[in-house]
């Protein structure tokens, strides 16, 4: 994970020194674990993440919002939760969006993916929110098969809808 807060980082310099408002970052910016195993070992509460925390530092210091996936840890300990953040310009987290759509896939002679193995699924769209960018509206990544949900956001005013996503190579 301190690899990938060193990554961010200097995506939130290039961002700052071009003058964005805003940066996007990946679904799963803290981390891509080898199994589903590791990725629920190394969820933390977004309070005690160090990921998280240097972000919101980060945020702060540059007056920068920046909107990121991680995984936090599920009620259990046996799954974690796709979350979607958005750190305001003051380094708060204001608003989270727990991924709703599950991508599982097996593709012939190909890989296994079942993020339903590991992943909570979400329960509620996150109302659409108003930022120096306008009205945003937050999904993750396989949501964008499901276009009722960017329907509804947008018919609550989203003005900017976000897919963050980590995607594989074959699929």
């Amino acid at each position: 994970m301190a690899h990938n807060l060193t990554q961010c980082r200097l995506l939130i310099s290039k961002a700052v020194t071009a003058g964005a408002k805003a940066l996007f970052l990946p679904e799963a910016s803290d981390y891509i674990a080898s199994s589903p195993a590791e990725t629920i070992s190394l969820a933390v509460p977004t309070s005690k993440s160090p990921f998280v925390r240097g972000l919101q530092h980060e945020a702060s210091k540059h007056g920068l919002a920046i909107n990121v996936g991680i995984h936090e840890p599920a009620e259990g300990g046996k799954r974690v939760k796709n979350t979607l953040i958005w750190i305001d310009e003051e380094g708060e987290i204001v608003h989270h969006y727990q991924k709703l759509h599950l991508f599982d896939v097996d593709i012939p002679d190909g890989p296994v993916l079942k993020e339903s193995d590991s992943v909570e699924p979400g329960s509620a769209l996150v109302p659409p929110f108003s930022t120096a960018l306008g009205v945003v509206g937050l999904m993750i990544c396989f949501d964008l098969r499901f276009p009722m949900l960017s329907t509804r956001l947008r018919d609550l005013g989203a003005q900017v809808l976000t897919y963050p996503s980590a995607f594989t190579v074959p699929t």
